[in-house]
């Protein structure tokens, strides 16, 4: 007769939960390698008691390295700042451009208390309009106070993401002829080798004639300088998706090109099952170099082309010359660099969900 040891049953539900825990805590790693939080992992799997020796190895290469790094370079920023004299002062230190930062949230929130009032104002304008039988009269005022540093921000964001959206539009199916042809290939490489070194300030006085030429609505959705910042951006940052697309496509295996051409597949077809799901790892490497490169060439076109975002936020502090500029111009440079990485995880996250790549 056998008998049931009780405490070998607990032993092994133990170590079943742990399984499932450790399952659990890998399947995140996925996501927190998206988002850059790679150094949770180590720290889950020691909090559930997996070899705390080595996770402890792993966070300090994660977590501790990075964080020491950091807090040297503050440190050297810190003392090596006063030191450096410019025609505004001293170049700011950590403490100042904090102190930047939060005057200049402190700012957009005033900004943004003052602009819900003067729409409140007009509301009950147009309501008591309407309420005395003169509906003619109700108008939309637009308020037309400065815009805040969160509202440029903002700008930057959408005009990005419009010139990154135009250039996918033309880069993905040109590239996906170049690939798949090598007639197209030919015909557009030369184009390729031509204009993708072209900097964005000689193009922003053709794109900034042309858009004056032909869009002429000054009441239109877009403004001009909106329109002169993001065409700028396409032309400069649709060129590495246009060329990941046509190598991810020209790299086909060619077993499956042959399988669908005994299956006498039709062009469209041949495009949505097969060539781009086989492509998408480079065709989303491609994007997330273009989306890159947009958020640079950016800055600089809404520097001269003045539209209301991040470059031209650091044109008009250099322009203003206050003792405060280097400080507000420092917490530009900190903000840029960090929206540009988050830009970069999302198009990562973005790429997880519909490929298998596990480049970073």
């Amino acid at each position: 007769m056998t008998t049931i040891d009780p405490q070998n049953i607990a032993d092994e539900e133990r170590e079943a939960r742990r399984a499932r825990l450790f399952t659990r805590i890998n399947k995140a790693d996925t996501w927190f390698q998206v988002l850059g939080l790679s150094f949770l992992t180590p720290i889950l799997k020691a909090a559930a008691g997996d070899n705390p020796k080595a996770q402890a190895a792993e966070i300090w290469r994660l977590l501790g390295v990075p964080l020491l790094a950091i807090a040297i370079f503050l440190m050297l920023w810190g003392n090596l700042a006063p030191k450096v004299q410019t025609s505004l002062g001293a170049v700011p230190g950590p403490k100042e451009v904090w102190t930047e930062a939060v005057l200049l949230h402190e700012d957009a929130q005033a900004k943004a208390a003052k602009e819900a009032k003067f729409n409140e104002r007009v509301e009950a304008r147009n309501a008591k309009f309407i309420a005395n039988g003169q509906p003619e009269k109700v108008k939309d005022i637009k308020y037309t106070g400065s815009p805040s540093y969160y509202n440029q921000i903002w700008t930057s964001i959408k005009t990005v993401f419009f010139g990154f959206l135009i250039g996918t539009a033309i880069a993905v199916p040109i590239g996906i002829m170049a690939g798949l042809s090598p007639y197209a290939n030919a015909a557009v490489n030369p184009l390729i080798q031509i204009f993708k070194p072209v900097s964005p300030l000689a193009w922003l006085p053709i794109v900034t004639m042309v858009v004056s030429a032909t869009y002429t609505v000054d009441d239109g959705l877009f403004s001009k300088s909106f329109l002169t910042s993001a065409i700028t951006v396409t032309l400069c940052s649709l060129w590495p998706t246009l060329i990941n697309t046509a190598l991810g496509v020209a790299s086909i295996d060619k077993d499956l090109v042959n399988v669908s051409k005994v299956l006498k597949m039709n062009t469209w077809t041949k495009i949505t099952k097969l060539v781009l799901p086989s492509a998408l790892p480079l065709i989303f490497t491609g994007l997330r170099l273009s989306l890159g490169v947009g958020w640079m060439v950016l800055i600089a076109a809404e520097m001269l082309a003045q539209n209301p975002g991040l470059g031209k936020f650091v044109w008009d502090e250099f322009q203003n010359g206050s003792s405060s500029s280097l400080a507000k111009i420092m917490v530009a440079v900190f903000t840029i660099g960090i929206i540009g990485f988050l830009l970069d995880r999302l198009m990562y996250a973005i790429q997880s969900l519909f490929t298998f790549s596990s480049n970073r």
